[in-house]
């Protein structure tokens, strides 16, 4: 499984342990991933989703899974999300 939200984006970064007398050690700055299943209204449905805890209070800032699907550019989700966008558009056309 890879570490990265799919809401946000985010993902591994690499930094340095810095010790008192400035020593310098590789390290990696890890996200915060939650796997967890965001309830779609419109479809009547759970859908799974690693995200991160901001891109959870993302999605609750945007009102909702539905919302936020809606309005974010099929450009800027991650592929697994993009069917769901349309099948949550689909929905709300018909």
């Amino acid at each position: 499984m890879s570490r990265r939200c799919m809401i946000t984006g985010k993902g591994v970064m690499s930094g340095n342990n810095v010790s008192h007398a400035l020593n310098r050690t590789r390290r990696k700055f890890r996200p915060n991933i939650q796997d967890i299943g965001l309830y779609s209204e419109v479809l009547d449905r759970w859908v799974k989703v690693r995200a991160t805890a901001a891109g959870i209070r993302t999605v609750e800032h945007k009102g909702g899974f539905d919302a936020f699907l809606q309005s974010t550019a099929p450009t800027k989700l991650d592929p697994v999300l993009r069917p769901i966008k349309a099948q949550v558009e689909a929905a709300l056309a018909a």
